[in-house]
């Protein structure tokens, strides 16, 4: 009866399991002066339980964390150096329809990038998007004479 009870353990079905939390990537912006700094950051991030790799660009003032985390932990976790910080912002300039619109276009923003806001994003009920489209080459449903 021994080995029944220990098998029965681990097939138990009433003992609520633990969710594993998902893989993902997250990214803040930290202001980074120096190595100190850099490193600071860097080690409070790396310890954290779940973190599988930490990513530091003092340049762009980024650091990406990717692993098991979750992204608030994360945040208070490079708060707690003594360092602003804040999720990264920013969305690449190629995948905004309106990067000049009011608030997108950020002066503090790295090269190739622009604020994440609402105005950047067409309406979708837009006439002149959906004409654009109509005759794209990725269309599968456009006109055949083109």
């Amino acid at each position: 009866m021994g080995a029944l009870d220990f098998l029965s353990d681990y097939f138990d079905i009433s003992r609520p399991r633990k969710k594993r939390k998902a893989m993902q990537t997250v990214e803040i912006k930290v202001k980074m002066d120096c190595d100190g700094c850099e490193r600071r950051v860097r080690n409070a991030v790396s310890h954290m339980k779940g973190a599988k790799s930490v990513e530091v660009n003092r340049k762009q003032s980024k650091v990406s964390v990717t692993g098991y985390v979750e992204p608030k932990k994360v945040l208070k976790r490079v708060q707690r150096t003594g360092k602003k910080a804040e999720f990264w912002p920013y969305v690449p300039y190629n995948l905004v329809a309106y990067p000049y619109a009011a608030q997108a276009y950020d002066k503090k923003a790295p090269s190739g990038y622009v604020r994440n806001v609402v105005q950047a994003l067409p309406s979708p009920n837009a006439p002149d998007e959906k004409f654009t489209t109509l005759f794209s080459d990725e269309n599968t449903n456009s006109c055949s004479v083109m």
